[in-house]
């Protein structure tokens, strides 16, 4: 489901609303909400959790599935991009990615709080349920694991080439322009206090007054990202992560070019072992990434963990039995990109689709991914050295999109939220299918396209700074010696 921060602008919203009917205005005021001890440890635990996907979950995956001459440096450029990133979202990501941009409003916010300016331990932000909220210093760790994860997920499509320099000035760069505006074009809006209120002010303003109310609601209502305002729906990142990671990594693996002796001389995983750690490790961390977004501790957030459990198994089966119809053997590398393409998969509709539903995701999700990854990464040509296009990529596409329809109540899913009908609580809206796809489309297109086209810039600027690839030399000594002086080995 879209997060939020009860922003600046949310309540300016609210003051706007609050003014617009007589009645409304002469109410009592209500007392603050105050955060619930219990929805504070969940989402401590679970911004602990998404963390544990990235180091050391997802650079054991990545290492193991590499060359040992290259080990150390992909462990190496996994957790320097965490530290980077988590030091640029608090000195100016988390304000672009959640507070209001002014004139620039639909595609990136401002710099109101940069520096965590304003914010200290009595800052709350929503949640998704009126007057519930969480202490805002929480949402910060939670949504910067989240921006952390993003760029490291890219490394994969290049890894074995690259140099470390050119990857860090990548990372900047890429966060800056693409992941915190893709983060407030998805999830930045008022939050449901905001919009429940002034639909209130709507509904109990009398007739000299109805004008200004409806003004403010629809005030309101337009301070949000593009995306969330076109009403596309994700989650936990379908768009936002998976989608916008898995293009730019096709993007940076076909602008290097391909590692040497791709497709002539044996390039298999070291060790499929610790690919199966960090694999394990993505999959108990991803419980905090679906089910944390829920942002609180409640039915959604169960609903987000079943689905993730069973999406994964579904994915990681379909994989296993299309392999080992299509090669012969089943093999435990299928299985666990299968697990990773359901975990991709259920990110956008893990508090929306029905269990049944995420089943049905998983199994399709399992079996497309596993011919992108295959056939038509053999058919192109492209060396994606870690399959991240065929699983992110395709992966997050087919979970945006059946979003859209999973979420129907008739098909078991939740609906989608409604907090202006009855104000102050969340109902469902009644469904269309046709608007309701067509927003997952519209927000599928325009990621691989601002992702995509954004992301071939970038590299572009960075080859001409510092150059994206090590020399033919490096790459065949390794990067863990060639960039870093050290072994992930010494036996």
């Amino acid at each position: 489901m879209n997060l939020k921060t009860l922003t600046r602008s949310g309540l300016v919203g609210l003051a706007l609303a609050a003014t617009a009917g007589a009645a409304f205005a002469q109410a009592p005021a209500a007392a603050a909400p105050v955060p619930n001890k219990g929805d504070v440890a969940f989402m401590m635990s679970s911004t602990i959790l998404v963390l544990l996907m990235t180091i050391p979950g997802l650079a054991l995956f990545y290492g193991g599935l590499v060359r040992a001459k290259n080990m150390l440096s992909v462990l190496t450029q996994v957790f320097a991009i965490v530290c980077i990133v988590s030091l640029m979202w608090v000195v100016f990501g988390y304000s672009l990615a959640f507070t209001n941009g002014g004139g620039l409003n639909d595609f990136v916010g401002g710099f109101s709080k940069a520096f965590l300016r304003g914010i200290d331990g009595n800052s709350v932000a929503a949640t998704f349920s009126n007057g519930v909220v969480i202490p805002e210093y929480v949402y910060i760790c939670f949504q910067m694991t989240f921006a952390c994860i993003t760029p490291a997920l890219i490394v994969g499509a290049f890894a074995e080439r690259m140099k470390f320099s050119a990857l860090l000035l990548f990372t900047v760069l890429w966060v800056t322009f693409i992941y915190f505006p893709m983060a407030h074009m998805v999830w930045y809006w008022g939050g449901p206090d905001a919009v429940g209120n002034a639909a209130k002010a709507v509904a109990e303003a009398g007739a000299d007054g109805k004008a200004a109310a409806q003004a403010a609601l629809d005030a309101v209502n337009a301070d949000a990202g593009m995306l969330f305002k076109w009403g596309a729906l994700d989650f936990a990142g379908g768009t936002v992560v998976h989608i916008n990671a898995g293009i730019a990594g096709l993007v940076g693996c076909v602008l290097l070019g391909k590692r040497i002796g791709y497709g002539r001389e044996l390039m298999a995983p070291h060790s499929l072992t610790m690919t199966l750690i960090g694999g394990a490790l993505l999959w108990v961390g991803w419980f905090g990434f679906n089910a944390g977004s829920n942002l609180e501790a409640n039915g959604t957030a169960a609903l987000a963990m079943v689905n993730t459990f069973v999406a994964t198994a579904a994915a990681a089966v379909a994989w296993l039995f299309v392999e080992w119809a299509v090669k012969g053997k089943p093999s435990l590398l299928g299985m666990v990109s299968g697990a990773v393409a359901g975990l991709v998969a259920v990110t956008p509709a893990a508090g929306f689709a029905g269990p049944m539903g995420s089943i049905v995701l998983g199994l399709a999700s399992g079996a497309v991914c596993f011919v992108f990854c295959s056939t038509v990464k053999n058919a192109l040509g492209y060396d994606d050295s870690l399959d991240v296009f065929g699983i992110h990529c395709v992966g997050g596409i087919i979970g945006a999109i059946a979003t859209g329809i999973l979420v129907n109540q008739a098909l078991g899913g939740g609906g989608i939220p409604d907090y202006a009908s009855k104000p102050g609580e969340l109902t469902t809206a009644a469904y269309e299918f046709g608007p309701a796809v067509m927003a997952q489309l519209k927000a599928v297109l325009f990621t691989l396209v601002f992702s995509g086209v954004g992301s071939a810039i970038l590299y572009k600027i960075v080859d001409v700074i510092v150059g994206l690839r090590v020399t033919a030399d490096q790459e065949r000594e390794g990067l863990d010696i060639a960039e870093h002086g050290e072994r992930a080995y010494h036996s």
